[in-house]
């Protein structure tokens, strides 16, 4: 029964190896290249939608590479704590951001946004128009979700 004790331990060694330390996102996942402003969502309900968008790419600082990175958004309207919105992505997945590599291009845009019968960038001048914040977290693997960054939605139309 010696046998299959010692594939279980070399298997648990391996499995233990592979893992590593924990990576701190918040040291060493950096954020590049941020474009904050509001997406035409098209016409909704006879009405010209905006949202709120952010795109942006993250570079992995770290030693090691970062095995199913996903990065969550929370949109928040105006200064209220309760979220307005959201979007989720996969910055990189089971083959990982490698150490010193940047992702693609993320962009996320959250479901909740203004509608009105006024021109898209009229909306933007309205006076009952309130900004929009966005806050980011990233996680790997099985960690914990880690906040990375916090922006401003710039009140600016987003190219498609």
């Amino acid at each position: 029964m010696r046998p299959p004790v010692c594939l279980l331990v070399l298997a648990a060694l391996i499995a233990s190896a592979a893992c590593g330390p924990k990576v701190d996102l918040s040291k060493s996942l950096v954020i590049l290249d941020v474009s904050t402003g509001w997406f035409d969502a098209g016409i909704v309900d006879g009405q010209n939608k905006l949202v709120p968008s952010i795109s942006c790419r993250v570079k992995n600082n770290s030693n090691q590479t970062l095995h199913t990175l996903q990065v969550n958004t929370l949109f928040r309207h105006g200064d209220d704590k309760d979220e307005w919105g959201s979007a989720f992505l996969t910055a990189a997945g089971t083959s990982g951001l490698a150490p010193g590599a940047t992702s693609e291009r993320l962009t996320m845009r959250s479901q909740q946004g203004y509608k009105s019968t006024e021109p898209r960038q009229q909306m933007l001048q309205n006076s009952h128009f309130v900004d929009a914040k966005v806050e980011l977290s990233a996680k790997y693997g099985s960690t914990q979700w880690v906040r990375i960054g916090d922006y401003a939605v710039e009140r600016k139309l987003m190219a498609p």
